[in-house]
């Protein structure tokens, strides 16, 4: 039977909230996911900085290549079920349906889950033929059999993770996928840097980590609602599953997997030594995003509330408040590649050098996307499914022409303005929609403060590079970033939070207090 903590968190959550209580909850769930997601990078930065010195170029990207085949062949078994399964579990959680419930888990969990299977047997069967037509890379096949073992526990742990944030439990995810999975594989490459660190031993640590955190999901989602239970106790909701998830599945697709697509095509259409500097150029990007990822995670449900019950100046502010978030975190970030491009890729090796260009090309595409708040959030959770497939249509073919144009001329550096073009088109497109269809916009005056702030700040650094000496290129960039980060915070500060701001951080000092009560 489902468990009563998880019910009676799914009734409460369907409840009507205050319109600051409708922010509250965007930021702790955004505020979870994001400290998940800021240890996850933190532990990914140091195995990459451990691969790319310890493998080399080429091997890292032979390394590269095989996680993102394995990756691209679990998300496409995925069906777009991952959304299906907040959406409809959310739901029929509320209702206190426990037989449309157990419908939806076998049907979005089991489907995608004997499909990956099949899968990961067709890789594991045609990974020499893939490693030497499609790569021309005999090395990679051994690499590719082994990455097809974790295909379905990457699909799995996908399904498990969504269906736990359908119960509005977002910790269990955070737990295993942004934690448990990459110290297990932090660890093992411990162990392996010892007795020898190789490309097999890399790829084998990252398939035993996804393997763990998949089994801690299942058995997560077994606490919130369980899984012994006769089978045929189910009313599946099919038709109505499908039709919402299929118009979403080349979306959501294209959405994740751009970085992985774009991996393949230079791996086909460049050089292994491509891959490799521009998965490091998009791994340093990532934090960028890992913000607006988590508000957009928390906030679907609150906008698909706000717009059942036609809360339209609710959905405004929730609109705005998040998008000026996103914004107002990505923008020092997207200074701080933009002036430290060459220091922060050294940091990898000299060989990584060579994708700066590349680098500062990805944080103006990071900044198109952060910087247009939640708009495809909002498209989703009001349903317009068909419209969201045909962006995602005009998206595939950008990024997809544009990629097997650029990428034989220009290599890394024509991947990376694939990437921008596609998702600038792509986020703008969106914005545009949101318009027509609600006459909502992220954007109000208060979106100056982050834009004057980074300004003050970018002058500042500007001005300090004068003063140190060129050969202090290191001390500069530690000094530097730090003052941009002081003063961007400081002029943040001095022109005056806003009462969204000013609730959370209420909130937030409350919880910390909460923490260490006086004696």
């Amino acid at each position: 039977m489902l468990k009563v903590p998880a019910l009676a968190k799914a009734a409460a959550a369907s409840q009507s909230a205050k319109p600051d209580q409708n922010v509250l909850t965007a930021a702790k769930g955004g505020g979870i996911i994001f400290a998940g997601s800021l240890f996850q990078y933190a532990v990914r930065f140091v195995v990459g900085i451990v691969l790319a010195r310890t493998l080399g170029v080429e091997q890292y990207g032979l390394y590269n290549l095989s996680m993102t085949v394995a990756a691209v062949a679990s998300g496409l078994t995925l069906m777009g079920f991952t959304l299906t399964l907040v959406r409809y579990i959310s739901l029929f959680a509320s209702q206190r349906d426990t037989a449309k419930l157990w419908g939806t888990l076998q049907l979005g969990v089991g489907l995608p889950t004997v499909l990956s299977i099949c899968a990961g047997i067709g890789l594991f069967a045609l990974a020499n033929p893939v490693a030497v037509y499609l790569f021309h890379e005999p090395r990679l096949a051994p690499l590719l059999r082994l990455g097809s073992l974790m295909i379905p526990f990457l699909a799995l742990g996908d399904l498990a993770a969504a269906a736990t944030r359908g119960f509005k439990t977002m910790h269990y995810t955070v737990i295993a996928q942004y934690v448990s999975r990459p110290v297990v594989k932090l660890i093992l490459l411990g162990v392996f840097l010892i007795t020898g660190l190789t490309v097999g031993k890399a790829v084998s640590a990252h398939v035993v980590s996804v393997i763990v955190a998949s089994l801690m999901l299942v058995y997560f989602l077994n606490k919130l609602f369980s899984l012994k239970r006769p089978w045929k106790s189910a009313r599946r909701e099919t038709r109505r599953m499908l039709k919402f998830s299929l118009p979403l599945y080349v979306s959501y697709l294209i959405q994740t997997f751009r970085g992985n697509l774009q991996t393949v095509l230079l791996g086909a259409l460049h050089t292994i030594t491509g891959v490799g500097i521009f998965s490091v150029a998009t791994q340093v990007n990532l934090i960028g995003q890992m913000f607006h990822s988590s508000v957009v995670t928390s906030s679907m449900p609150v906008i698909s509330e706000l717009y059942g019950r036609g809360k339209r100046k609710q959905m405004e502010r929730m609109y705005q408040t998040t998008a000026r978030w996103t914004f107002a975190l990505n923008f020092p970030l997207f200074l701080i590649i933009l002036m430290f491009p060459g220091q922060i890729l050294s940091i990898f090796g000299s060989s990584f050098v060579d994708g700066t260009t590349a680098l500062i090309i990805l944080a103006w595409a990071d900044l198109a996307k952060t910087g247009t708040g939640i708009c495809g959030a909002v498209l989703d959770m009001t349903g317009r499914t068909r419209l969201k497939l045909v962006n995602a249509i005009i998206m595939s073919i950008l990024m997809v022409g544009l990629n097997v144009l650029l990428i034989p001329r220009w290599g890394v550096i024509g991947a990376a303005t694939a990437t921008l073009t596609a998702v600038a088109a792509d986020n703008i497109l969106r914005l545009i929609e949101v318009y027509i269809l609600f006459r909502l916009v992220p954007y109000n005056l208060s979106f100056l403060k982050p834009i004057t702030a980074g300004l003050v700040a970018a002058g500042t650094v500007l001005l300090l590079g004068r003063l140190l000496p060129a050969e202090a290129s290191l001390v500069y960039t530690a000094v530097g970033v730090i003052t941009l980060l002081v003063v961007y915070a400081g002029v943040i500060l001095l022109l005056g939070l806003s009462e969204e701001d000013r609730t959370v951080l209420a909130r937030l000092r409350v919880r910390v207090m909460a923490l260490f009560p006086r004696s």
